[in-house]
């Protein structure tokens, strides 16, 4: 069983409010009684209208300011829905087990089938995995990129091997050049190109199956976090050693590094997920916060565009 319970909110999880509106959780647990997301989409006449970042401040400003909630944890401004103002939880493991039973005609669903079935005969162990994105609401289009999320560290790893091992056996590609300029377009970071490249081709998380690309995340559904209250200090760039990556796939991410200026890094973007490996030197652009115990760590992602925040190899 993945959740100690099955009302237990955990990252990646979706839940709908009765205005119709969709808020993917960004963290498990609730603080306050609320749970920490972010506004993705919207009921509108002709279905799921998906929200950009600002598009989604912007909203929520205007007509739900209510969803708008200073966290104390965290001394930031968030999106956040009170418990008792859900009206649907959105379970990705109960999702996908639904999808798996299912005999559709919707491409984006067999091409999810196909790869899980790919993957099961290469003998992975399968429990621990759910659909996150689009697929999980139903709100995928013929585009749609496939987004799974496991939930054991040790099968996330061994997806990851099993990934490599299934595009050289041809039964599954890697990203063309087209995919990765689309992949970077979406991102909108603040790395180059062909910096953003090097680093993604490093973690093997994202692959294609029929031309649609599926991107591989974990999230440890044991984690909580630490009840810790943080201050932002300000705006902080430097140059240091990863000392330990164990947890650098983790949502968030978190990066141990060899910095008298801070102890670690946190990145709440998938772009950084995964970044940097131990003993890497690497320059780190984001916000400083110092712990109510005096420990300072780096924030990157910020926002979701995490603008003038980023983590990248120097090499």
């Amino acid at each position: 069983m993945i959740r100690k319970s099955p009302d237990d909110f955990l990252a990646k999880d979706f839940i709908a409010t009765t205005e119709g509106l969709v808020f993917a959780v960004v963290e498990n647990g609730t603080e306050q009684g609320r749970v920490l997301g972010f506004l993705r989409y919207r009921k509108i006449s002709s279905g799921w209208q998906k929200l950009s970042t600002q598009q989604a401040n912007t909203f929520l400003q205007v007509n739900y300011p209510d969803y708008l909630f200073h966290s104390v944890n965290k001394d930031a401004c968030i999106h956040a829905v009170a418990t008792d103002r859900i009206t649907k939880h959105y379970r990705p493991e109960q999702i996908l087990l639904n999808i798996l039973q299912l005999e559709s005609q919707d491409q984006v669903i067999l091409d999810l089938q196909k790869f899980y079935l790919l993957l099961a005969n290469a003998g992975l162990e399968l429990q621990n995995v759910g659909v996150t994105g689009s697929v999980l609401i139903n709100a995928q289009k013929q585009s749609s990129d496939i987004d799974l999320v496991i939930y054991d560290r040790v099968e996330f790893f061994k997806l990851r091997e099993q990934v490599i091992k299934l595009i050289d056996n041809s039964l599954l590609k890697g990203l063309t050049e087209k995919d990765w300029q689309a992949s970077y377009q979406r991102r909108s970071c603040e790395l180059t190109f062909s910096e953003y490249v090097w680093h993604e081709q490093r973690k093997n998380n994202k692959v294609v199956i029929n031309d649609r690309k599926v991107d591989l995340s974990f999230v440890d559904p044991l984690c909580a976090e630490e009840n810790t209250t943080y201050t932002k200090i300000g705006s902080i760039k430097l140059k240091t050693f990863i000392t330990d990556h164990t947890k650098s796939f983790d949502y968030p991410a978190v990066f141990q590094i060899d910095s008298q200026e801070a102890q670690s890094v946190v990145s709440y973007t998938a772009t950084y997920t995964g970044q940097a490996f131990a003993g890497e030197k690497v320059e780190i652009a984001g916000l400083l916060e110092r712990a109510d115990n005096g420990q300072c760590r780096v924030i990157v992602g910020s926002s979701r565009e995490a603008q003038d925040e980023y983590i990248k190899v120097l090499l």
